[in-house]
């Protein structure tokens, strides 16, 4: 439950009914068409496949209104990501740990503690709830979407109504996709090794899916890197969680009663399984290669769903201080980010 990846969390409080193989369909084919849509299109025209991905789920995301396509939409954005994060395993070895040294790990939990300071510090500056603020500061530093729902579930909607969760969500879900398809052009841009790029990409976006996207879409190191980075990001979150629970107690309210939960979410013990058997094994090639493959398929059909769930309309209808504590704190981890990159 740690590391709530897309409504773990509210699925297991509202239990969805049970679907029938035929009712995930509809949403499994129109994600596969825009799949291959971007395949199409990065191969002829030498484009990222992840962000043709991206601009097509989103450039379809009005398919979701039709409630036949919801089941397959969630199972591909929820499963598909989860086994595409398993297989993306295969690729990491201890020596690339080994390599990348404690001194990334260190700095990834300042950065976490200072996007939430500064994110909640500057709520009155933008005239912002400061639990609104939290919430929006705590998703950016940790996983998104999935930081978001943990982190609802844990502030209740006594401080946070159902409406200020959505927009934080959807302004999450873009500024993300935003930071995807800029952060791998700007780490070109300023030179940053493979390395470097990889720690920026997987420290400062916020989604999963997208974070790995970007990190492979600048190179196949960096993208291990941001994986990594990522990952170690999501794991994060049962403390912060702790950290969070502790502070709305002692600010005089009570954590709606939910018990915080510590387990670490299956698909990265799945992710470090591999890791560890890829470490130990010499693994054939062509097994490998598979692996890869299956799971650049298995990640960008999780990107396009993702995409397509996106409800872009509702920014239409806000005002720009809403957005604030997510622009300040997706600013602020980009920045902390690129200075912790250049001290690797």
């Amino acid at each position: 439950m740690a590391a709530d990846l897309y409504g773990e969390m509210q699925l297991e409080a509202h239990p969805p009914a049970r679907h029938q193989w035929r009712d995930f369909v509809p949403g499994i084919l129109v994600t596969a068409i825009a799949a291959l849509a971007a395949a199409w299109l990065a191969d002829h025209y030498a484009a990222p496949i992840v962000l043709m991905g991206l601009l097509i789920g989103l450039a379809l995301s009005f398919l979701s209104q039709d409630k036949r396509t919801h089941a397959g939409l969630d199972l591909m954005s929820q499963t598909a990501l989860r086994f595409g994060i398993v297989l993306v395993g295969a690729r990491i070895t201890a020596d690339q740990l080994v390599d990348l040294g404690p001194l990334p790990f260190a700095l990834l939990v300042l950065i976490m503690l200072a996007v939430i300071a500064v994110t909640v510090a500057t709520a009155r500056l933008f005239r912002q709830d400061r639990h609104a603020a939290l919430l929006a500061g705590g998703a950016t530093a940790i996983c998104g979407a999935s930081a978001a729902l943990a982190l609802y579930s844990l502030i209740g909607d006594k401080r946070v109504d159902q409406a200020r969760f959505t927009l934080t969500l959807v302004g999450i879900t873009v500024a993300s996709a935003l930071a995807m398809t800029l952060y791998p052009v700007l780490a070109a841009q300023l030179g940053l090794s493979d390395a470097q790029a990889g720690f920026l990409i997987g420290a400062s976006i916020h989604d999963v899916a997208q974070a790995i996207g970007g990190g492979f879409s600048f190179s196949a190191p960096a993208g291990e890197v941001a994986t990594i980075v990522k990952l170690t990001r999501v794991a994060l979150l049962a403390p912060m969680l702790m950290l969070v629970g502790l502070w709305l107690a002692r600010s005089g309210g009570d954590t709606t009663g939910k018990r915080i939960p510590l387990r670490l979410p299956w698909f990265i013990l799945g992710f470090l399984a591999v890791a560890a058997i890829n470490s130990l094994i010499a693994i054939p090639k062509p097994v490998t290669d598979g692996a890869a493959t299956a799971a650049q398929a298995l990640l960008l059909l999780a990107i396009v769903a993702t995409a397509m769930k996106a409800r872009l309309h509702l920014l239409l209808d806000q005002g720009w201080r809403s957005f604030a504590p997510i622009i300040v704190a997706t600013l602020t981890s980009f920045l902390l980010s690129l200075g912790a990159a250049l001290l690797l």
